[in-house]
This record gives C-alpha cells, sequence and structure tokens, in this order.
C-alpha cells in the first residue's frame, strides 16, 4: 500500500521498473538497442506527472483503493505522453524538450559521433529523424502493454481498454488537425479550439480520469461527472500552456522563449490576436509569425502585438472561466471521499497556475 502523497515516486518506480525488464528483452535483438532505451529512460524522468495523478484520482474518486497496480496503470499514461511528445517534436522540428535536446537530435548528434569517429556512414539528421519515429513507436506500444500488465482483472482492463484507446485516437486527430493548422497559415478559431480539445484536453484530464475511474468500476453518473469537470480543466490547461509557450520563462518551460512563436503554432491565443489585431499589427505578424530565425527583438514585437490586441487577457479570461467551470462541476459530482474531492481540486490549482 502507499501514502497518496507518493504518487510521483511510485510512478517513476513503475517506469523504471518497466524499462529494465524491456532492457533485457531489446539487449536479445542487440545491443545497439540500448540507445533507445535509454532516451524513453531520460524521457520519463521528471514531468508534472499531471495525467498519473489525474487517472489515480479517478480511479479513488470510483471508490478504488490506493496500491501498486494503479500506480503502474497510472504510469502507462507518462509512456503514452512521451510517444507523443517525441513525434510532436519531429513534426515541429523542435530542438529542445524539457530542457535537453529533442529525441531526433539526440539521436542526430549520435550518429554524427559515429560518422566523425568512423569517417564514414549515413546522413545524420535522417537518421535522427527515423529512430526518433521509432522510439515514440515503442513508447506507444509500451503505454498499452504498461497497462495490460499492471496487475488488474480482465474486466477491469475491458472497462479500460475503452477509454485508452479512444484517447490514443483522439490525441492523434488532435495532432492532425494541428498539422493542418500550421500548414494553412491561416488563423481559424474553430479549428484552434478543436486542437485544444482533442490534442490535450480530453487526452490530459479527462481520458486520465475515465481510464482510473473505469478500473475502479465506475457507473456512467460519474463518468459523465468527470468529464463536466475534465473537460474544462483540460481546456485551461492548454491555454495556459499556450500562453507559456510565448511568455514563459525557459528555464521553467524547459524550451527556449517564443519557440511557439518561431514554430508558427496556430493556436487561441494567436487566432484571437489575428481577428483583434490593427490593420498595422496584421502585417508585421504576418510578417514574422513561423519564422525560425527569428531575433529576440522580432520575439517580443510579436508578444507586443499579442497583448495589444487583448489576445493574452482573452486568454487569462478563458482561463478563469474553465477553472471556474470544473470547479463547480466538481463540487456537484457524485464523490463521497472528501480526500477525493480536495485532491481533484488542487489537481485545478497545479494544471492552471502556472507562472508566466
Amino acid at each position: 500500500m502507499y501514502a497518496d502523497a507518493d504518487i510521483p515516486t511510485e510512478v517513476q518506480r513503475a517506469l523504471t521498473n518497466f524499462l529494465d525488464i524491456q532492457a533485457e528483452r531489446l539487449a536479445e535483438i542487440g545491443p545497439e538497442l540500448a540507445e533507445p532505451v535509454q532516451a524513453a529512460r531520460d524521457a520519463t524522468a521528471g514531468g508534472k506527472r499531471l495525467r498519473p495523478s489525474f487517472c489515480y484520482w479517478g480511479f479513488r474518486a470510483a471508490g478504488g483503493d490506493t496500491g501498486q497496480p494503479i500506480l503502474t496503470a497510472a504510469a502507462s499514461l507518462e509512456m503514452l505522453h512521451v510517444s507523443a511528445l517525441v513525434h510532436d517534436d519531429v513534426m515541429d522540428s523542435s530542438d529542445v524538450r524539457r530542457g535537453a535536446p529533442a529525441a531526433h537530435r539526440r539521436f542526430e548528434a549520435l550518429q554524427r559521433a559515429r560518422s566523425a569517429n568512423s569517417g564514414r556512414g549515413g546522413d545524420p539528421v535522417g537518421f535522427g529523424v527515423g529512430a526518433a519515429i521509432l522510439l515514440g513507436d515503442l513508447c506507444l506500444i509500451w503505454a498499452d502493454e504498461m497497462l495490460h500488465t499492471s496487475g488488474f482483472d480482465a474486466a477491469a482492463l475491458a472497462r479500460a481498454s475503452k477509454f485508452f484507446d479512444a484517447v490514443r485516437v483522439e490525441v492523434t486527430a488532435g495532432q492532425y488537425l494541428d498539422l493542418v493548422a500550421q500548414a494553412s497559415g491561416e488563423a481559424d478559431m474553430d479549428r484552434a479550439l478543436r486542437v485544444l480539445r482533442y490534442k490535450s484536453a480530453t487526452y490530459t484530464v479527462e481520458r486520465p480520469l475515465h481510464i482510473g475511474a473505469a478500473l475502479a468500476g465506475a457507473d456512467q453518473l460519474l463518468i459523465d461527472a468527470l468529464s463536466t469537470y475534465g473537460l474544462p480543466l483540460g481546456e485551461a490547461f492548454q491555454l495556459r500552456d499556450d500562453l507559456l509557450g510565448v511568455f514563459g520563462d525557459p528555464t521553467v518551460t524547459g524550451k527556449p522563449a517564443g519557440d511557439d512563436l518561431r514554430e508558427g503554432k496556430r493556436t487561441v491565443l494567436t487566432a484571437y490576436a489575428v481577428e483583434h489585431a490593427s490593420e498595422v499589427q496584421l502585417a508585421e505578424f504576418d510578417r514574422l509569425f513561423g519564422r525560425r530565425d527569428l531575433d529576440d527583438d522580432e520575439i517580443q514585437l510579436l508578444r507586443e502585438i499579442l497583448q495589444d490586441s487583448r489576445a493574452v487577457q482573452a486568454c487569462e479570461d478563458l482561463i478563469t472561466d474553465k477553472t471556474e467551470d470544473a470547479l463547480a462541476a466538481l463540487d456537484r459530482a457524485p464523490i463521497e471521499d472528501e480526500n477525493v474531492r480536495k485532491a481533484l481540486a488542487d489537481l485545478v490549482v497545479a494544471a492552471t497556475s502556472r507562472h508566466l
């Protein structure tokens, strides 16, 4: 049995133990496979552990008891998260993730070093991208394996699998919507809101709650109540993340300042700015947004446009509204354990109150 306060520690323990087993399995194929295993170890170390926490407290909300099966099952969502991050960084050509080289840059550097030592070898950039795609695929497979070997019986796993399958489809669909948005070069508020929901909100909060609750045998009344709490909270979380992607401290976010501006992320924040900027501001925004070579002064100019158009304030207002919706839903939810209710209220703060 484990204390609730040990969730991050026990999730990390579950990930470490699982990857120890995978390292032994892959070593039988060849020593080269040590590289992706180590990359997975590094990628699953640290982080906010929000998804496992929502899964755990969804389980507790449905009357589940503490113990290793739920912690291992919850850890599978961290493995799923790493899969999504690795693939996302490839698609966005991001250089940094959590203060370290993104996976494709890491593999690129490995191949570059091998080529330098041997005097021959293939394209480091192509190798890095290919290896990262495979790492993301491995983590996606491992997420499924972690859930299904967590220790729950077949009936519980069947209930949870419906939601686990749904979240994998939704996050992939949301990622595609994000690609379409960036490729279009147009600000589309409706599409930005759909990306917000399916790439992040359902995947970060709602479905982890559902998976945990289903493992404990939750009825439909509780599942629906968790959605009413989880969807607005997930959207508020992503709105905060979008603000951090533009204004956040790199030592906190783990990514270079203004990286989302260089990548041309078509978020609710930028869609609002385009809709409300003056003609002069819009011309400057179109000239600069999405340019990889933006310097600090140009990033600051884009930030000023986002502020002057009131896009930043609009996102802050949305965060406030959605946070209040989540808390109101939590008050109405059929959750008997006041410790669980308090933990879910604390997660509202953890998800939305990160500072710029």
